[in-house]
């Protein structure tokens, strides 16, 4: 069997709108709390599920990989609702979308400041074109 992450914690000041931002700004629902969560399913295997009883907490970083008319869309949604992306982590603002390879990729931030990467492109095919390296699709299963 494959590992794979089901689910992680958000750390949220307000669960159920930061529940419902992400839901949003995916695409996907938010069906309302369960427990002590505001949880969303990403997808078949995976839920976020967001937790505001915490009173302080760093902010995360959360990396997706989707299609490219899911990043168009996701990416329209951040435009229509006026929020401000960047092309790397370390200048979230700059409005710009990075391109690598015929990939893309913008960051954004949500509600709680955590840093929401979008990218069209996974890290690893990312890095092996940077270096001009084969990605060996036999380790990517």
């Amino acid at each position: 069997m494959a590992i794979t992450l089901d689910h992680t914690i958000v750390p949220a000041h307000d669960k159920v709108a930061s529940a419902k931002f992400f839901a949003s700004m995916f695409g996907l629902t938010y069906d309302g709390p369960m427990g002590p969560f505001a949880p969303v399913q990403v997808n078949e295997t995976l839920t976020f599920d967001f937790d505001d009883r915490r009173q302080g907490f760093e902010v995360h970083h959360y990396a997706f990989h989707v299609s490219d008319p899911e990043f168009d869309a996701i990416f329209g949604r951040i435009k229509d609702a006026g929020l401000v992306y960047g092309s790397q982590p370390w200048t979230p603002e700059d409005m710009q979308v990075r391109t690598v390879s015929g990939g893309r990729i913008i960051f954004f931030r949500d509600l709680d400041s955590h840093l929401l990467e979008l990218r069209t492109m996974t890290s690893r095919r990312e890095a092996a074109a940077a270096s001009g390296m084969a990605v060996d699709r036999r380790s990517q299963n």
